[in-house]
């Protein structure tokens, strides 16, 4: 089992910033691919960025140059950096935990950017 504990979203003006961390706990040893992902309300949920237990990266198109996805193994902690926000980036945002047996997600953090 994997627990994911997000936090960091909030309510910031366009053009702002925040960074999200998701805390991963549990059988951690397990984690390949850790990401984020959104869901606003009436669409489906989204991927926003992934990162492998290598560091290598994967960002939807939308928010590509944006938003930076890290990965601190040693705290098992993932983070998203996003900058100039524009009100479309506007959903509740999930972490994920990739292992080999199922996906892992996170209760989410609500983002809301005002225009």
């Amino acid at each position: 089992q994997v627990q994911l504990v997000e936090s960091g979203g909030g309510l910031v003006q366009a053009g702002g910033s925040l960074r999200l961390s998701c805390a991963a706990s549990g059988s951690i040893f397990s984690i390949n691919t850790m990401g984020w992902y959104r869901q606003a309300p009436g669409k489906q949920r989204e991927l926003v960025a992934t990162i492998s237990s290598r560091g290598s990266t994967n960002y939807a198109d939308s928010v590509k140059g944006r938003f930076t996805i890290s990965r601190d193994n040693a705290k098992n902690t993932v983070y998203l950096q996003m900058n100039i926000l524009k009100p479309e980036d506007t959903a509740v945002y999930y972490c994920a935990a990739d292992t080999i047996t199922r996906i892992y997600w996170g209760q989410g953090t609500q983002v809301t950017v005002s225009s």
